[in-house]
């Protein structure tokens, strides 16, 4: 099988902004339909990918009716697991109304932002709440930030430049009731 998205989940996830895709850590994942993932295994890539040949759970013909993602994407409401599930429903909603390549061009612009974010800000410690504001944010909202974060830290120590990035997505998560933190 052709696997065209290696970076979105089966169930819809977005591997691009989970912390284990973005470290350079000998465990970094490539992404959930990568070669050493799709060898591990998980459900949907027992499901969707080994028996049925397609990429995507919504491919399915049973995707209505499917108890397995039902209850995955009903447990995304309200739990995280290592990566942020916050905007499961969300994104799979939007790739349903506008298409994977979309979807994808989306996460692209989202990973640069988090890549720079990363770069710039991250002081050792900051990698999963910069992912989960990377994925819940607006992208012109962590923009902004990121602006802001670079004009207020200048001559700064990195765990300064952190304090500085926090702040300004803190204050961004509050006015909009954003959780920058990963629900257990």
């Amino acid at each position: 099988m052709n696997i065209k998205y290696p970076e979105i989940g089966i169930c819809g996830l977005s591997c691009r902004l989970c912390p284990s895709y973005n470290t350079e850590a000998a465990s970094r994942c490539a992404g959930c339909k990568s070669e050493s993932r799709m060898a591990v295994g998980c459900p949907f890539i027992t499901c969707a990918v080994r028996r049925k040949e397609i990429e995507f759970c919504w491919d399915c013909e049973e995707n209505q009716t499917c108890e397995k993602w039902k209850k995955h994407r009903e447990l995304g409401k309200q739990y995280d697991s290592f990566k942020c599930y916050q905007k499961l429903e969300d994104d799979i909603n939007f790739i349903q109304a506008n298409g994977v390549d979309k979807f994808e061009e989306q996460q692209r612009t989202r990973e640069r932002i988090l890549t720079e974010m990363l770069k710039e800000f991250n002081e050792g410690r900051s990698r999963s709440y910069y992912c989960i504001a990377a994925t819940v944010m607006e992208i012109e909202e962590l923009r902004n930030a990121l602006d802001e974060a670079r004009k207020q830290s200048t001559g700064l120590d990195m765990k300064a430049k952190s304090r500085v990035m926090h702040s300004l997505l803190d204050t961004i998560a509050v006015s909009n009731s954003y959780l920058l933190k990963l629900r257990k």
